[in-house]
């Protein structure tokens, strides 16, 4: 019962780190871009990164160790479809993630460098497409725990 508790309470630390995350991101690509603001970029974007795989091992711990056994999460269709959308969201992460990774070589390279505003604009459609996603997360999620499986 304390494996579960520690578990179900990592992994929704975790959630919050990543949803924090995420939010930082956004509101810093919708401010004054400088070399500082694309460093904070890129330190939270590595953060949301480890995070993310730290959320994926706790959360399948959870179903191998947790209360409610690996029938219930590999049976059920929410989990799934919340494990789904957590791979969409992933592999929508890594646009931003070279961007960043490229915009802090280019500052290495130009200390003057600033990125093109539409570029800084796509970027943070992106991120917050992804918080909506995670959004999507909590309503499957939400199904998941009350739908019990088949």
């Amino acid at each position: 019962m304390l494996t579960d508790l520690t578990l179900a309470s990592l992994h929704h630390l975790l959630v919050f780190g990543l949803v924090s995350m995420l939010v930082a991101q956004s509101v810093l690509l919708r401010g004054r871009m400088d070399g500082s603001v694309l460093a904070k970029l890129g330190g939270i974007d590595r953060g949301y990164g480890i995070t993310a795989l730290l959320l994926l091992v706790v959360g399948f711990l959870r179903v191998f160790h947790g209360v409610m056994g690996e029938d219930f999460y590999l049976h059920n269709p929410w989990f799934h479809a919340k494990i789904g959308v957590f791979v969409l969201v992933g592999l929508i992460s890594i646009w931003p993630t070279v961007r960043f990774l490229r915009w802090r070589k280019a500052l290495k390279a130009d200390p003057a460098f600033l990125p093109a505003p539409a570029e800084v604009g796509n970027l943070r459609r992106i991120v917050r497409f992804e918080l909506a996603l995670v959004g999507v997360i909590f309503v499957l999620a939400a199904a998941m725990a009350r739908y019990g499986g088949f």
